[in-house]
């Protein structure tokens, strides 16, 4: 199963990639869609700035609610420029929505798209309802966080304990939704949970209603974190997906605090025995939790060590 694709869907509106050479009469509703920008890697492809002032003089930015951001302002190759879209604030008035780094593995691996340090963006834009970003290399994160912002995902293969530290710190008063991929160590990773220590306590983020810690090598370690958190109180949707999860992690959930408010807990791809799978069933979901345990994964024999430890792999890592 990819987790990494173009999106389809963002912010609720359809994604349309802005289309090389268009004619203006033959777009959509600057309003109706959530606009794509790509630029080709081949040498017959159009630049990306005569593409970019094609887009802006095509549409009407201001009633642009969406907008996302693929190659070349994001990829492998030194990416992660916001001037363009940051200097142009006085006229996208109505952005609502940003996804930044959005490509596929065919076009960059996803521990190798650089990003930016975000403070000007959301400076630039305090409208702003909805941020996505997918990479990790370089982000940075303002802990004066965003007023307005109500959904914030992060999709990583190595998330810098750094950022993720800052993410948790922010001030993000109307946040209702936070998705983190943590990552693995080897691709820029290593976030604890000591370093999401005010985002478990429940500071800075008192609308938030969904929290992903997801895609991480620390999953036992997060939900035995989690099985006393603060933060879980208020939350109607739990997500410990894509990562490593195994039976002490899930004893320490069910051993916690009672989780029987949430609608739904997500542990899809997971290294759960088949006892504790029906244990999870049957104390959770009569209670009316959802939980999702598809995606059973295997351990692996560690070949290139004699007696090592059974090996556990995350979603997205490369």
């Amino acid at each position: 199963m990819s987790y990494v694709h173009h999106v389809e869907q963002f912010h609720g509106l359809p994604v349309f990639t802005f289309p090389p050479y268009a004619d203006p009469s033959d777009l959509p509703a600057a309003d109706a869609v959530a606009w794509r920008l790509h630029c080709g890697p081949y040498p017959t492809d159009e630049s990306s700035r005569p593409y970019w002032k094609r887009f802006t003089d095509s549409v009407d930015l201001g009633q642009v609610r969406a907008l996302i951001l693929g190659s070349p302002w994001y990829d492998d190759q030194g990416g992660g420029d916001l001037d363009e879209l940051t200097g142009l604030r006085t006229r996208f008035t109505g952005l609502e929505a940003v996804f930044l780094g959005d490509l596929e593995d065919e076009e960059a691996m996803i521990s190798t798209i650089e990003l930016d340090d975000l403070t000007e963006l959301l400076e630039a834009f305090p409208g702003l309802r909805e941020l996505a970003v997918r990479g990790g290399d370089g982000l940075a994160f303002p802990t004066t966080g965003h007023a307005n912002l109500r959904v914030l995902r992060v999709e990583s293969g190595g998330l810098s304990p750094k950022a993720a530290a800052q993410i948790a710190a922010a001030s993000l008063p109307s946040l209702e939704r936070l998705d983190l991929w943590l990552g693995d160590e080897e691709y820029g990773g290593g976030t604890t949970a000591e370093d999401l220590a005010p985002l478990l306590d429940g500071v800075g983020k008192p609308a938030l209603r969904h929290l992903g810690l997801q895609n991480s090598t620390i999953q036992d370690e997060l939900a035995a974190a989690l099985a006393s958190a603060p933060v879980v109180r208020r939350l109607t949707s739990l997500s410990l997906s894509m990562g490593t999860l195994g039976d002490e992690g899930a004893e320490a959930l069910l051993g916690g605090q009672s989780l029987a408010h949430l609608r739904e807990l997500d542990l899809s791809h997971h290294y759960l025995s088949q006892d504790m799978m029906l244990r999870l069933w049957t104390e959770l979901e009569p209670q009316g939790v959802r939980v999702n345990l598809t995606a059973r994964q295997e351990e692996e024999e560690n070949v290139y060590v004699e007696e090592g430890e059974p090996l556990r792999y995350i979603a997205v890592s490369e």
